[in-house]
């Protein structure tokens, strides 16, 4: 039965009270002098969830603490990057946990979808960020469905990409069989059971920083409020990649939601419902984060990185040194090792191919072959409709199949973006 006007108000004034008393909360629990960020106040010993943290033994000693997004888009090469960051073993990371923002939103009545706009989401979003960066993952209980039980839950979403969350204090099972076991969905659920959000934030706070990786911000825009917050230090790595391989990748990854596409690929006939708007999307919305980012606002001055996936690929150390330089992170020998297992054929299995997140791959192999796998005509498509974002990145258009097919000649022409000054 369709719900009437009140209920979808009171549905409304309830998510936005929700909100409201989670940010006053945070707010109040971060008030008092600087230390008050990382060091407990003594209302905590008042709240249960927070009694095991304050054990100075767990407050980080690194000081200052470093404050990491990699901002992407989805298919561009996000997981393996946020593995370079996850293989520090003083880097608490993180792997998409705006999901949960997301599926919340979504699985939300039909007329309160629409009457939250844009900005409430991004609002929610923001919100968990910051919560997250300051090591409350009980915040997260907003908003993973089901909702956590003692603050345990067995829904916390790809859970297995993150060493920390796989690792002592969280998982006891764990330990170094988390960083030698490659990428598994179910590896870490089987061997720790249901995470603790309680130990989780213990391990953020001993790890001493914290690195999150995120698909779902549309613009580095939105996060202007989070750079300006004088609580964090926030370092944005905005990773982009030439969207002709990003659309390849998402056929692939995202057969049913492309089915029009495929349709298209293999008859090398455009279908009359084939939908362009996501591709446009994206681009659009690559080439307005890339622009202001490399035009120095001060609320980003010190705090933008821009990196191509396909230059990590072909230079995965050289790149990978540059991001812990710009982050302010010495690259451990952990790191070094990931990226010599992880980037070369004698690496990958046909197991790892077939899984969606691997981050195992022949990286020089892969940067372009997504040029054997698309029809010259979507190719031809998304240039038109990504001329702006493909100039701008440093990518080069074919005019025919043939210039497709020759990978003896790359697409990606030699560009140096400058980190900025900091």
């Amino acid at each position: 039965m369709e719900c009437s006007w009140k209920t979808v108000l009171l549905l409304v004034c309830a998510s936005l009270g929700v909100q409201y008393t989670a940010i006053r909360t945070l707010r109040d629990s971060l008030s008092g002098p600087c230390q008050g960020v990382y060091r407990c106040q003594t209302r905590h010993h008042r709240d249960s969830r927070w009694r095991a943290l304050c054990d100075d033994s767990w407050m980080p000693i690194e000081s200052p603490r470093k404050h990491i997004l990699l901002f992407a888009t989805t298919r561009s090469g996000s997981s393996f990057t946020g593995q370079l960051l996850n293989q520090h073993p003083g880097i608490f990371y993180v792997f998409e946990p705006l999901y949960h923002v997301q599926q919340a939103f979504t699985n939300s009545s039909s007329r309160l979808r629409r009457t939250l706009d844009r900005r409430a989401l991004l609002g929610a979003y923001r919100d968990l960020l910051l919560n997250l960066y300051t090591c409350d993952l009980h915040f997260m209980e907003n908003y993973i469905r089901p909702e956590p039980q003692d603050h345990v839950t067995s829904s916390f979403f790809r859970r297995s990409s993150s060493h920390a969350l796989c690792s002592p204090p969280v998982c006891l099972e764990g330990g170094d069989a988390a960083a030698s076991e490659s990428p598994d969905e179910t590896w870490c659920p089987k061997k720790c059971g249901a995470l603790n959000l309680t130990l989780a934030s213990m391990s953020c706070l001993s790890r001493g920083h914290v690195a999150i990786k995120t698909v779902r911000v549309p613009e580095v825009g939105d996060l202007r409020t989070l750079t300006e917050d004088p609580r964090l230090d926030l370092k944005i790595i905005h990773l982009v990649r030439d969207p002709r391989a990003i659309l390849a990748s998402r056929i692939m990854a995202f057969s049913d939601q492309f089915r029009a596409w495929k349709i298209w690929n293999a008859t090398g006939r455009q279908p009359r419902y084939v939908d362009l708007s996501q591709i446009t999307s994206t681009c659009k919305d690559m080439v307005a984060s890339a622009e202001t980012g490399l035009q120095r606002p001060a609320w980003l001055r010190g705090r933008y990185l821009l990196v191509r996936y396909e230059d990590l690929a072909f230079n995965p150390k050289d790149k990978a040194t540059e991001i812990y330089r710009f982050v302010g992170l010495e690259m451990e020998d952990r790191v070094q090792m990931w990226i010599a297992k992880n980037t070369n054929s004698n690496a990958s299995s046909p197991s790892e191919w077939n899984y969606r997140y691997s981050t195992t791959r022949d990286s020089r192999a892969t940067a372009e072959s997504w040029r054997l796998r698309l029809g010259f005509d979507i190719v031809r498509t998304v240039q038109n409709l990504c001329n702006d974002t493909l100039a701008l990145l440093g990518y080069k258009q074919v005019h025919s199949a043939a210039e497709l097919r020759n990978l003896s000649h790359s697409l990606v022409e030699h560009r140096t973006f400058q980190p900025v000054p900091w």
